[in-house]
Protein backbone atom coordinates (compact mmCIF):
# COMPACT_ATOMS: atom_id res chain seq x y z
CA UNK A 1 0.00 0.00 0.00
CA UNK A 2 2.49 2.44 1.32
CA UNK A 3 6.50 2.11 0.69
CA UNK A 4 9.36 4.52 2.09
CA UNK A 5 12.92 3.80 0.72
CA UNK A 6 15.56 5.59 2.23
CA UNK A 7 13.62 8.43 2.62
CA UNK A 8 15.20 11.49 4.91
CA UNK A 9 13.92 14.99 5.77
CA UNK A 10 15.41 17.80 6.95
CA UNK A 11 14.20 21.57 8.13
CA UNK A 12 16.90 24.56 8.45
CA UNK A 13 19.53 22.12 8.30
CA UNK A 14 18.16 19.91 11.10
CA UNK A 15 17.65 16.45 10.31
CA UNK A 16 13.71 15.46 11.57
CA UNK A 17 13.50 11.77 8.97
CA UNK A 18 17.07 10.15 8.29
CA UNK A 19 16.99 7.48 6.23
CA UNK A 20 13.91 5.50 6.71
CA UNK A 21 12.66 2.64 5.23
CA UNK A 22 9.14 1.34 5.88
CA UNK A 23 6.24 -0.75 4.36
CA UNK A 24 2.78 -0.43 5.13
CA UNK A 25 0.28 -3.55 3.80
CA UNK A 26 -3.04 -3.26 2.94
CA UNK A 27 -5.63 -3.26 5.70
CA UNK A 28 -2.76 -2.76 8.75
CA UNK A 29 -3.41 -0.44 11.45
CA UNK A 30 -0.61 1.09 11.82
CA UNK A 31 0.64 3.30 15.15
CA UNK A 32 3.33 5.17 14.63
CA UNK A 33 4.73 5.84 18.14
CA UNK A 34 7.47 8.11 19.82
CA UNK A 35 8.37 10.82 22.15
CA UNK A 36 7.97 14.58 20.67
CA UNK A 37 10.32 15.41 17.88
CA UNK A 38 11.16 11.77 16.99
CA UNK A 39 9.23 12.38 13.14
CA UNK A 40 6.41 10.94 13.92
CA UNK A 41 4.00 14.05 12.39
CA UNK A 42 6.42 14.70 9.49
CA UNK A 43 6.75 10.86 8.33
CA UNK A 44 2.85 11.25 8.22
CA UNK A 45 2.35 14.49 6.38
CA UNK A 46 5.10 13.39 3.57
CA UNK A 47 2.70 10.30 2.83
CA UNK A 48 0.02 12.49 1.57
CA UNK A 49 2.57 15.58 0.06
CA UNK A 50 1.48 18.00 3.09
CA UNK A 51 5.20 17.77 3.16
CA UNK A 52 7.82 16.87 0.54
CA UNK A 53 10.92 14.67 1.52
CA UNK A 54 13.78 15.41 0.25
CA UNK A 55 15.67 12.65 -0.67
CA UNK A 56 14.44 8.76 -1.25
CA UNK A 57 11.00 7.44 -2.42
CA UNK A 58 7.71 7.13 -1.34
CA UNK A 59 5.49 4.40 -3.32
CA UNK A 60 2.03 4.43 -3.14
CA UNK A 61 -0.25 1.65 -4.84
CA UNK A 62 2.60 1.01 -6.84
CA UNK A 63 3.39 4.33 -8.09
CA UNK A 64 6.40 6.95 -6.88
CA UNK A 65 4.18 9.32 -4.91
CA UNK A 66 5.29 12.49 -6.70
CA UNK A 67 3.80 10.97 -10.21
CA UNK A 68 0.37 12.33 -8.22
CA UNK A 69 -1.02 15.52 -8.32
CA UNK A 70 -1.69 16.70 -5.01
CA UNK A 71 -4.78 17.12 -4.62
CA UNK A 72 -5.14 13.61 -6.03
CA UNK A 73 -3.07 12.00 -3.50
CA UNK A 74 -5.22 13.52 -0.79
CA UNK A 75 -8.66 12.35 -2.09
CA UNK A 76 -7.13 9.05 -1.86
CA UNK A 77 -6.07 9.40 1.88
CA UNK A 78 -8.40 10.72 4.39
CA UNK A 79 -6.84 12.74 7.08
CA UNK A 80 -7.64 13.55 10.51
CA UNK A 81 -5.95 15.84 12.40
CA UNK A 82 -6.14 16.76 16.43
CA UNK A 83 -7.38 20.30 15.62
CA UNK A 84 -10.52 18.92 13.54
CA UNK A 85 -10.14 21.89 11.46
CA UNK A 86 -13.94 22.22 10.45
CA UNK A 87 -15.31 24.93 8.49
CA UNK A 88 -17.01 26.76 11.07
CA UNK A 89 -19.63 28.46 8.66
CA UNK A 90 -20.83 24.85 7.06
CA UNK A 91 -23.22 22.09 8.61
CA UNK A 92 -21.85 18.90 9.75
CA UNK A 93 -24.03 17.87 6.34
CA UNK A 94 -21.68 20.46 4.20
CA UNK A 95 -18.52 19.49 6.50
CA UNK A 96 -18.85 15.59 5.89
CA UNK A 97 -19.59 16.11 2.12
CA UNK A 98 -16.33 18.15 1.22
CA UNK A 99 -14.74 15.18 -0.55
CA UNK A 100 -17.57 13.77 -2.17
CA UNK A 101 -18.59 16.97 -3.38
CA UNK A 102 -15.14 17.58 -5.07
CA UNK A 103 -15.45 14.76 -6.42
CA UNK A 104 -18.86 15.57 -7.62
CA UNK A 105 -20.62 12.70 -6.90
CA UNK A 106 -24.55 12.98 -7.10
CA UNK A 107 -26.51 14.76 -4.28
CA UNK A 108 -28.04 11.52 -3.31
CA UNK A 109 -24.92 9.28 -3.37
CA UNK A 110 -23.85 12.47 -1.01
CA UNK A 111 -26.61 12.58 1.13
CA UNK A 112 -26.45 8.88 1.52
CA UNK A 113 -22.59 8.73 2.33
CA UNK A 114 -23.56 11.53 5.34
CA UNK A 115 -26.50 9.26 6.93
CA UNK A 116 -24.15 5.92 6.76
CA UNK A 117 -21.35 7.66 8.08
CA UNK A 118 -22.97 9.81 11.17
CA UNK A 119 -24.89 6.37 12.16
CA UNK A 120 -21.70 4.73 11.67
CA UNK A 121 -19.79 7.69 14.53
CA UNK A 122 -23.30 7.05 16.49
CA UNK A 123 -24.09 10.98 15.47
CA UNK A 124 -27.88 11.53 15.14
CA UNK A 125 -27.82 12.37 11.64
CA UNK A 126 -31.90 14.10 12.42
CA UNK A 127 -30.27 15.74 15.18
CA UNK A 128 -26.67 16.82 14.17
CA UNK A 129 -26.88 16.74 10.20
CA UNK A 130 -27.97 20.71 10.39
CA UNK A 131 -26.18 21.85 12.89
CA UNK A 132 -22.77 23.95 13.16
CA UNK A 133 -19.44 22.96 14.15
CA UNK A 134 -20.18 25.26 17.69
CA UNK A 135 -22.92 23.83 18.61
CA UNK A 136 -20.84 20.65 18.96
CA UNK A 137 -19.08 19.17 21.66
CA UNK A 138 -15.24 18.43 21.29
CA UNK A 139 -15.82 14.97 20.81
CA UNK A 140 -18.48 15.30 18.45
CA UNK A 141 -16.61 17.59 16.41
CA UNK A 142 -13.76 15.07 16.42
CA UNK A 143 -16.14 12.31 15.47
CA UNK A 144 -17.50 14.48 12.58
CA UNK A 145 -13.78 15.11 11.36
CA UNK A 146 -13.40 11.28 11.68
CA UNK A 147 -16.52 11.47 8.70
CA UNK A 148 -15.03 13.68 6.75
CA UNK A 149 -11.77 11.74 6.47
CA UNK A 150 -13.80 8.66 5.68
CA UNK A 151 -16.50 10.34 3.33
CA UNK A 152 -14.74 9.67 -0.09
CA UNK A 153 -14.28 6.35 0.65
CA UNK A 154 -10.03 6.77 0.90
CA UNK A 155 -7.91 4.16 0.21
CA UNK A 156 -6.29 4.58 3.20
CA UNK A 157 -6.77 6.72 6.88
CA UNK A 158 -4.38 9.05 7.96
CA UNK A 159 -5.06 9.75 11.75
CA UNK A 160 -2.70 12.58 13.43
CA UNK A 161 -3.19 12.75 17.08
CA UNK A 162 -6.94 12.79 16.44
CA UNK A 163 -7.68 12.22 20.25
CA UNK A 164 -4.87 14.25 21.88
CA UNK A 165 -7.09 17.28 23.15
CA UNK A 166 -10.08 15.04 24.45
CA UNK A 167 -11.23 14.14 27.99
CA UNK A 168 -10.50 10.26 28.81
CA UNK A 169 -13.88 8.85 28.56
CA UNK A 170 -14.40 10.97 25.08
CA UNK A 171 -10.93 9.40 23.90
CA UNK A 172 -11.62 5.97 24.85
CA UNK A 173 -15.08 6.34 23.44
CA UNK A 174 -13.52 7.35 19.97
CA UNK A 175 -10.85 4.85 19.66
CA UNK A 176 -13.63 2.22 20.10
CA UNK A 177 -15.03 3.37 16.98
CA UNK A 178 -12.12 3.59 14.93
CA UNK A 179 -11.25 0.15 16.03
CA UNK A 180 -14.57 -0.75 15.27
CA UNK A 181 -14.70 0.65 11.70
CA UNK A 182 -11.20 -0.85 11.02
CA UNK A 183 -12.47 -4.25 12.01
CA UNK A 184 -15.89 -3.98 9.61
CA UNK A 185 -14.35 -2.04 6.66
CA UNK A 186 -10.19 -3.31 6.53
CA UNK A 187 -9.37 -0.28 5.50
CA UNK A 188 -5.86 0.62 6.06
CA UNK A 189 -5.02 3.08 9.08
CA UNK A 190 -1.75 5.18 9.62
CA UNK A 191 -2.15 6.82 13.28
CA UNK A 192 0.61 8.73 15.06
CA UNK A 193 0.41 9.20 18.83
CA UNK A 194 2.61 9.52 22.07
CA UNK A 195 0.20 7.73 23.73
CA UNK A 196 1.72 3.78 24.58
CA UNK A 197 -1.93 2.34 26.05
CA UNK A 198 -3.54 3.74 22.73
CA UNK A 199 -0.80 2.37 20.35
CA UNK A 200 -1.43 -0.85 22.17
CA UNK A 201 -4.64 -1.11 22.19
CA UNK A 202 -5.52 0.11 18.27
CA UNK A 203 -2.49 -1.46 16.18
CA UNK A 204 -2.14 -4.32 14.66
CA UNK A 205 1.59 -3.11 14.12
CA UNK A 206 3.52 -0.05 16.05
CA UNK A 207 6.72 1.28 14.60
CA UNK A 208 8.50 3.19 17.17
CA UNK A 209 10.67 6.50 15.64
CA UNK A 210 13.38 7.89 17.86
CA UNK A 211 15.49 10.89 15.97
CA UNK A 212 13.78 10.06 12.55
CA UNK A 213 14.65 6.44 12.83
CA UNK A 214 13.22 3.31 12.96
CA UNK A 215 14.00 1.69 16.62
CA UNK A 216 11.45 -1.30 16.17
CA UNK A 217 8.30 -2.29 14.34
CA UNK A 218 6.06 -5.02 15.43
CA UNK A 219 3.11 -5.91 16.60
CA UNK A 220 2.41 -5.25 20.03
CA UNK A 221 2.95 -8.64 21.95
CA UNK A 222 6.46 -8.48 19.92
CA UNK A 223 7.13 -4.87 21.19
CA UNK A 224 6.21 -5.73 24.64
CA UNK A 225 7.84 -9.09 24.96
CA UNK A 226 10.74 -9.18 22.51
CA UNK A 227 11.98 -5.24 22.50
CA UNK A 228 14.97 -4.99 20.26
CA UNK A 229 17.07 -2.79 22.79
CA UNK A 230 17.15 -0.53 25.79
CA UNK A 231 15.45 2.55 24.60
CA UNK A 232 12.56 0.37 23.44
CA UNK A 233 12.10 -1.32 26.92
CA UNK A 234 12.32 1.58 28.59
CA UNK A 235 10.09 3.29 25.67
CA UNK A 236 7.29 1.03 26.98
CA UNK A 237 8.54 0.78 30.68
CA UNK A 238 10.42 -1.81 32.59
CA UNK A 239 7.79 -2.15 35.54
CA UNK A 240 4.59 -2.41 34.39
CA UNK A 241 5.45 -4.39 30.76
CA UNK A 242 2.95 -7.13 32.47
CA UNK A 243 0.75 -5.10 32.80
CA UNK A 244 0.34 -4.26 29.12
CA UNK A 245 0.05 -7.70 28.32
CA UNK A 246 -2.52 -8.33 30.24
CA UNK A 247 -3.73 -5.65 28.08
CA UNK A 248 -3.60 -7.41 24.89
CA UNK A 249 -5.66 -10.58 25.81
CA UNK A 250 -9.20 -10.90 26.17
CA UNK A 251 -11.50 -12.36 29.01
CA UNK A 252 -13.09 -14.81 25.82
CA UNK A 253 -9.82 -16.48 25.28
CA UNK A 254 -9.21 -17.65 29.04
CA UNK A 255 -12.83 -18.71 30.35
CA UNK A 256 -12.48 -22.34 32.07
CA UNK A 257 -15.94 -24.52 32.90
CA UNK A 258 -17.44 -23.88 35.99
CA UNK A 259 -16.46 -27.15 37.75
CA UNK A 260 -16.35 -25.58 41.02
CA UNK A 261 -19.96 -24.17 40.68
CA UNK A 262 -21.33 -20.74 40.19
CA UNK A 263 -19.39 -17.59 41.24
CA UNK A 264 -22.03 -15.97 43.30
CA UNK A 265 -19.30 -12.59 43.79
CA UNK A 266 -21.09 -9.22 42.08
CA UNK A 267 -22.55 -9.31 38.57
CA UNK A 268 -20.65 -11.33 35.50
CA UNK A 269 -17.83 -9.45 33.60
CA UNK A 270 -18.70 -9.89 29.53
CA UNK A 271 -16.22 -12.21 28.06
CA UNK A 272 -14.65 -8.83 25.34
CA UNK A 273 -12.77 -7.12 28.32
CA UNK A 274 -9.02 -7.47 27.87
CA UNK A 275 -7.05 -9.31 30.88
CA UNK A 276 -6.25 -6.41 32.49
CA UNK A 277 -9.81 -4.72 33.12
CA UNK A 278 -10.45 -8.32 34.42
CA UNK A 279 -7.43 -8.11 36.84
CA UNK A 280 -8.96 -4.67 38.28
CA UNK A 281 -12.44 -6.57 38.62
CA UNK A 282 -11.01 -9.09 40.98
CA UNK A 283 -8.92 -6.42 42.84
CA UNK A 284 -11.88 -3.96 43.44
CA UNK A 285 -14.11 -7.20 44.60
CA UNK A 286 -11.64 -9.17 46.25
CA UNK A 287 -12.61 -12.23 44.65
CA UNK A 288 -10.52 -15.24 43.11
CA UNK A 289 -13.06 -16.06 40.49
CA UNK A 290 -15.41 -14.48 38.03
CA UNK A 291 -18.42 -15.15 36.53
CA UNK A 292 -18.30 -14.39 32.33
CA UNK A 293 -21.42 -13.73 29.91
CA UNK A 294 -21.29 -13.42 26.73
CA UNK A 295 -22.37 -9.81 24.35
CA UNK A 296 -26.17 -11.38 24.69
CA UNK A 297 -25.80 -11.73 28.48
CA UNK A 298 -25.89 -15.76 28.33
CA UNK A 299 -23.30 -17.46 30.55
CA UNK A 300 -20.79 -19.33 29.24
CA UNK A 301 -18.34 -19.88 32.32
CA UNK A 302 -15.96 -18.22 34.38
CA UNK A 303 -12.52 -16.96 35.04
CA UNK A 304 -9.92 -17.75 37.82
CA UNK A 305 -7.30 -15.00 39.36
CA UNK A 306 -4.73 -17.93 39.68
CA UNK A 307 -4.51 -18.93 36.55
CA UNK A 308 -4.49 -15.37 35.09
CA UNK A 309 -1.47 -14.75 37.66
CA UNK A 310 0.17 -17.61 36.91
CA UNK A 311 0.27 -17.07 33.12
CA UNK A 312 1.84 -13.76 33.56
CA UNK A 313 3.86 -14.01 37.00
Amino acid sequence: MIELHHVSKAFAGLTVIDDLSLGIARGEFTVILGSSGSGKSTLLKMMNRLVEHDSGRIVFAGDEIRSFRPEDIRRRMGYAIQSVGLFPHWTVEKNIATVPALLQWPQARIAGRVTELMTLLQLDPALYRTRYPHQLSGGQQQRVGVARALAGDPEILLMDEPFGALDPVTRAALQGEIARIHQASGKTIVLVTHDIDEALSLATRIVLLDHGRVVQSGTPLQMLSSPANDFVTDFFGRGDVGIKLLGLQRVADHIRADTRGSPTDGEPILDSLSLREALSVFLSRRVDRLAVVDGAGQRIGSIDLHDLLGRHA
